[in-house]
This record gives structure tokens, sequence and C-alpha cells, in this order.
């Protein structure tokens, strides 16, 4: 048996039963997904309601023409290829719809082989059009999913592999700290998943007290606690057939994470105060800032659900890794919030872009959407300057200011001249103690150590306060 390629479905149309048939089970076996039509005004309606990797129509067929479904199809998407079954005579016909942006046409009786063929060279041109599809403006504008914003190398490994794991069904973990957009990336994988059309249902897990967590995922029956006067549905139900994103999985009690494993081996649970097992088609995306591993080794998660759901990890990247994005974020906020508050025409400084550049972004893109959206309701111009960020000072990584160098309560705020003298006299200072202590106080030999004059010295131990 072939594996079915995990890509979008050939549309193949054919108003003749036997030959669509012969055709649907040849590429099949191929390995690739084919939906049928069996006239043109079906297959019209269909590429106007979800992708295909390519169409395959007859060129001649009651009602609705393969030119016109041609047509359609370019209207619909503009990158999908199609490709005309033309009979004997109809040849000129074909070469006339490839004006219009046909593909290729295939003369019948088709040719197996070729036509095989002609839908590898298809699929080929289409994984290069729609590489990165997340990261596509009109792509997401047509079916509906979330666009990421950037071009940096880490987000754009991280949206293919989610392209490739959204067509299966398997269960996604998404790594990465708070506010870099998890929930965003799951809903990307749900609306480019067959589940499309079915719902998305999302629970942050540390958002609900320990007591009510096992509620709120599986419902209960009536009559399960006091007060429990109505069967309640809980969000697995709500997700049935579609998608469940669990946000801050790490913080999932123990006794709730094993009813989890046992929807993700046996694909049922129970509500609570219920004994009926309740039989359920979900797939699930979970999410964490936490490192699951350590908390499995510390008995604080189970390791047989670690192993379960860390099949396909993926982490997404901290903003400070994604070097330039910061600024496509900051136009793509600006645009956003200055259209929502009626101020059009607004821009950000050449000294609000380095600002925004240098930054650390702590809290990440919700941090940054945070800081725009400030920005655009207090600006009182057309440009939006440093100051009008309101960004706090902050001081740099450990990594990049060895330790001891500067004190932990070092004054960051001021102009580069300002910032820069204190830094210079802090480490003169060390410098200063580290070699008297070195030399024990001995002021000739420090001085020659530092390779300066004994009353030069003198002086820079005045100043710095050293002076024994």
């Amino acid at each position: 048996m072939v594996e079915t390629k995990e890509m979008e479905p050939l549309l193949l149309v054919e108003d003749k039963t036997e030959l669509r048939t012969m055709l649907r089970k040849a590429l099949e076996r191929a390995g690739y997904a084919v939906d049928e039509a069996p006239d043109g005004a079906s297959a019209i309606q269909k590429v106007r309601a979800r992708r295909y990797l390519m169409v395959i129509t007859d060129l001649k067929m009651p009602g609705a023409s393969g030119l016109e479904v041609l047509r359609q199809t370019k209207q619909a998407d503009g990158a999908i290829p199609v490709l005309l079954l033309t009979a004997y005579g109809s040849v000129e016909e074909a070469v006339a719809a490839m004006k219009e942006g046909a593909f290729d046409f295939l003369q019948k009786p088709v040719d197996l082989e070729h036509l095989k063929l002609l839908v590898q060279r298809a699929a080929r041109q289409q994984e290069l059009l729609r590489e990165n599809l997340l990261l596509r403006e009109e792509y997401s504008t047509r079916y509906g999913f979330p666009r990421i914003v950037g071009e940096h190398a880490s987000i754009r490994e991280v949206s293919q592999q989610i392209q490739k794991v959204a067509a299966t069904d398997s269960t996604c973990l998404l790594l990465g700290e708070s506010g870099t957009g998890k929930e965003l990336f799951a809903l990307a994988i749900h609306h480019l998943s067959p589940r499309r059309e079915q719902p998305f249902v999302a629970l942050n897990c540390a958002a609900i007290p320990e007591g009510l967590v096992e509620n709120e995922l599986f419902g209960h029956e009536r009559g399960a606690f006091t007060g429990a006067g109505a069967r309640k549905v809980g969000k697995m139900d709500l997700a049935h057939r579609g998608t469940l994103f669990l946000d801050e999985i790490g913080e999932l009690p123990l006794a709730i994470q094993a009813k989890l494993l046992r929807v993700l081996e046996e694909r049922r649970f129970e509500r609570v105060g219920g004994t009926q097992s309740i039989d359920v088609d979900v797939r699930i995306v979970v999410a964490t800032n936490r490192d699951l591993q350590k908390l499995a080794e510390e008995k604080l998660f189970r390791e047989d659900l670690y192993f379960r759901i860390s099949a396909v990890p993926m982490t997404i990247p901290p903003l400070r890794e994604r070097g330039n994005d910061v600024l496509l974020l900051a136009d793509h906020f600006l645009d956003k919030f200055s259209r929502e508050f009626g101020k059009p025409g607004l821009e950000l400084s050449t000294e609000a872009r380095q600002r925004l550049l240098h930054y650390r972004w702590r809290g990440n893109v919700r941090e940054l959407q945070n800081t725009l959206e400030r920005a655009v309701i207090l600006a009182d111009g057309l440009s939006i300057h440093a100051a009008g960020l309101q960004l706090p000072f902050s001081k740099p990584d450990t990594e990049h200011v060895p330790a001891g160098m500067l004190a932990e309560n070092f004054n960051w705020e001021g102009s580069l001249e300002e910032v820069t003298g204190r830094a210079a006299s802090h480490v003169e200072k060390v410098l200063l103690e580290n070699t008297m202590r070195e030399y024990k106080w001995n002021k000739t030999r420090a001085a020659e150590k530092l390779g300066v004059s004994p009353k030069t010295l003198l002086a820079k131990l005045r100043g710095a306060g050293l002076e024994e």
C-alpha cells in the first residue's frame, strides 16, 4: 500500500464515470488523495470551498466546460495548476486554454505514466509557490488562517514544520516563552488541517483553579456534585471532530493528565460523575513555556504523557532572537492600531525604530503589541518618538555583561555619555581594588602593574574612595 502524500488532494473532473474511476485509482496508487467531481458546475463549487494541489479536468463536458473550470479555478486561487484532458481533435482548444493559464494538456486515451509525471511536476511547483504558506498575506486573506509576520530563518523553519504537521492528525507540542504567539501557531495548525471546518477550542490550564480543571475539560453529568443541576458539556465535547488547544499543559494536575492520556490513546473519556465512556474524535495541540522533561523527572508531570505529546515538538523562537522581525511586527501593529483608533498616517521615528530593535522584549510579541497599542493611543502628532514608546531601560542579560563587571543595581538610564561614564567609573574602581589587594596595598608595585605613576594612582584611589 502506498502512503498518501501529506498535501492537498487533487480534484479530478470527468463526466464519464468509468474513466474517472480508473484515473482516481491510478492516482491513489501513486500516493495522492483524490477528490472527484462529475461535472464542471460541482467542480467550480469545490475549488471555491477549499485548496487543491491540482485540478485535472476534461475539456468538453455538458454544462460548464473544462475551460470554465480553468477560469473559475484561477479566479479562486491563481496558484492552482489546471491540467486539461482533451479528446482527439481538441488540441487547438487546449492550446488556446494554455494561453489562459492552463498548466498543460494531455490527450485521451490518457497515458497514466505521463499523467503521474505531470502531477509530480505540478506538486513540485506548488511546493515552491506555497513555501512558508503562513508567512504569505495573500493566502491568509484567501483561506482565513492567521498570518505569521516574520522573515527570520527561525520563524520560517517553524512555519514550514507547521505546514507539514498540519496535514496529519498527530498531537503537536508547541514550546516557547510566554508571549511568543503559541496560540496563533495552534490556530494555524487547525486552519491548515483537514479539520479546518470544525471547531477550534482553547483551554488555558493555568487560568483555571485546580479543582475545576476536570469539569472544564470533560464536563459533568447532572447530580455529579452539589449544584450540578444539569449536564455540562466540556471542552473535549465541544472540540469533537475539530482541534483542542491546551495551553500551559505543564500546569495540568496529575490526575487529569491520566484522563488526557486515555483520550490520546483510546479516543474516549467520561464526564465528571458519569459512568458511560464517550467516544471523541479530536486533534490535540498542547503548549507550554516550562521544561516538561524536567517536570517528568521530578514526578510533577506524567512521563508517559510527556512521551505521548512530544512526538512532534516545535519551538517558537523568542522575539529577541528574530532580528529585524521586531520592526516588521511593529509596522504590522502600528497599521492595525492606527486603523482601529482612527489615527492614519502614524509613523515610527528612526530613534523609535532603533529603540524597538535593541530592546530585549522579555514579554515577546505580546509585549511589543501592547507597546504599539499604547504608543498609538497616546500619540499626538504623526510621528511616534522613542520616548512615546515608554519602554523601561533594562540592563543587558548576564551573558552580555561578565559577572561582577557591573553592580546588580547599576543605573542604565540616561544618555550614552552618562551611562558609559558611570560604567567606566565602576570598572575602574573594581580594577583598582583588585590590583591593590593583589599587591597587598603596595602603591608602588600596583602603579607599575597598572602602568600609571604613583601620584596618578593616589588620585584615582581617592576619587574611588579606596585610599587607606
